[in-house]
């Protein structure tokens, strides 16, 4: 991880160099250079390397992919959103750059992440450049990652079923992480097998992962997190630990490893290792 996630970051920074508008970059690069895990970049190039093709070739959209995910956070940590003051253990970017920064930050970072990924792809066919690119827009758009962060806004207080807490991470959290995997799968030239087992295990670690972040908010302190503990608590928001309660938590997270290991399965066992490593790191990560 520590290896792939250097890449990652040389990668990042070399995309956005720090030019006019001075400010507008200076926040774009805050929030994108500013820490973070690169879970999702990661996941992709990995897949990429399971099927058989060449990290470099996957390293565009990885990018793209990370810089859509920070414009996500940028926008939902706004006052109108979530309203946060914390993340990744630094003030989050409205209460740095001012909220209309932010905001514009984030609809930078969206725009570049295509024409990043239209641009520097130069390896690969356009074919598969063309279906990243639907496969990414797709994930994030009113069918993803919108899709789930409306419904989780008009839910805020009310009670909600585990089918419809469920739709929200799906689309919130597990579309995106799913996106990363099928684009990394198809960069790498994966068959059709191959890219739909890849996209049922990140649908399955992409939930695994919004079940974990709902445990870590009410068992860690901000420090140990990066960002403000307990905050869906105290908005009244609907968690896994709160409709299914913590332990009941903990074992549906296990039974999405377990899924998401069976999809593995499909793969040679060596060259499926980093994937099946990175679902246990998602599984027992304490931030």
């Amino acid at each position: 991880m520590s290896s792939k996630a250097n890449k990652v970051n040389k990668a990042l920074d070399e995309a956005i160099p720090l030019q006019n508008p001075i400010k507008l970059h200076e926040s774009m690069r805050y929030s994108l250079l500013g820490g973070g895990k690169r879970v999702r970049p990661i996941l992709c190039l990995a897949a990429c390397e399971l099927v058989g093709g060449d990290e470099a070739n996957a390293i565009p959209i990885a990018c793209a992919i990370e810089m859509i995910h920070t414009m996500s956070l940028i926008h939902d940590d706004l006052p109108c959103m979530d309203n946060d003051d914390l993340r990744r253990g630094q003030p989050t970017n409205h209460k740095v750059f001012g909220e209309e920064t932010a905001i514009l930050a984030g609809d930078a970072l969206l725009a570049l992440a295509f024409e990043h990924v239209a641009s520097k792809s130069t390896n690969v066919s356009p074919d598969r450049v063309l279906r990243v690119i639907v496969e990414l827009s797709s994930g994030i758009g009113s069918k993803g990652v919108v899709a789930g962060q409306i419904v989780d806004i008009c839910s805020e207080g009310k009670e909600i079923s585990l089918d419809e807490l469920e739709y929200i991470h799906v689309h919130k959290t597990s579309k995106l992480l799913e996106a990363a995997i099928v684009c990394g799968a198809i960069m790498g030239g994966g068959d059709e097998i191959e890219v739909e087992k890849l996209r049922k295990y990140g649908r399955c670690i992409g939930l695994l992962f919004q079940v974990v972040d709902d445990i870590l908010d009410v068992t860690k302190s901000s420090n140990e997190l990066g960002k403000t503990a307990g905050k869906d608590m105290a908005s009244n928001k609907a968690t896994y630990p709160k409709l299914m309660g913590l332990e009941r938590a903990k074992e549906f997270a296990i039974e999405l490893v377990g899924k998401a290991m069976e999809e593995l399965s499909y793969f040679d066992a060596l060259r499926a290792a980093p994937l099946f490593r990175l679902a246990e790191y998602i599984a027992y990560r304490q931030n």
